[in-house]
């Protein structure tokens, strides 16, 4: 069976999940929080993502999102090819990381692993894009996306979670742009 994402409908609207290698709790750090967010950023000005609702949890990611040019496998896959390399540099050349060498020697022992990965693999492969067809699914998956960091403990709030589009839809302006549903 083929890992591949599988976008059917091109110009769908999907929520998908995907998670990091062995779960590995990565978005401890800021720096690396900032670094996906400003991957999303850029795809939303200058990409066609048209991003919807968010969320950065310890050690994976929620978006609901369409794209403008009909290409959301490519889309999301150039998000997860950016944001992996970009965090493994950051990690690399991160001083204050004490978790460096266990990390990096996890994500190369996840990339001799894989076929098609040449040293490190930051992401797990093995995800579903589910695409929403209805109100009531969207608003269930919208819920669930902003939900996670209060059902995780980290926020009683969920527009209280820095790294998500919550506050978006509380009246308030979260850190990206967003097309709201």
């Amino acid at each position: 069976m083929s890992r591949k994402y599988k976008f059917h409908n091109k110009e769908g609207l999907y929520f998908v999940s995907f998670a990091t290698v062995y779960w590995l709790d990565i978005f401890v750090r800021r720096i690396y929080c900032d670094i996906f967010v400003d991957c999303l950023t850029y795809c939303t000005k200058n990409l066609g993502l048209e991003l919807h609702c968010w969320c950065i949890m310890t050690s994976h990611v929620h978006l609901i999102f369409s794209a403008k040019n009909n290409n959301p496998d490519k889309l999301l896959g150039r998000i997860k090819e950016y944001t992996s390399k970009q965090i493994v540099k950051a990690i690399k050349e991160n001083g204050k990381e004490s978790r460096k060498e266990w990390l990096l020697w996890m994500f190369k022992r996840a990339g001799s692993k894989s076929s098609n990965v040449t040293e490190y693999q930051f992401w797990q492969h093995n995800n579903q894009p589910i695409e929403l067809w209805s109100a009531e699914v969207i608003e269930q998956k919208a819920n669930y996306l902003h939900e996670n960091p209060v059902v995780a403990g980290y926020v009683n709030e969920a527009w209280h979670w820095k790294y998500s589009s919550a506050i978006d839809y509380s009246g308030g302006k979260g850190l990206i742009e967003l097309n709201e549903l």
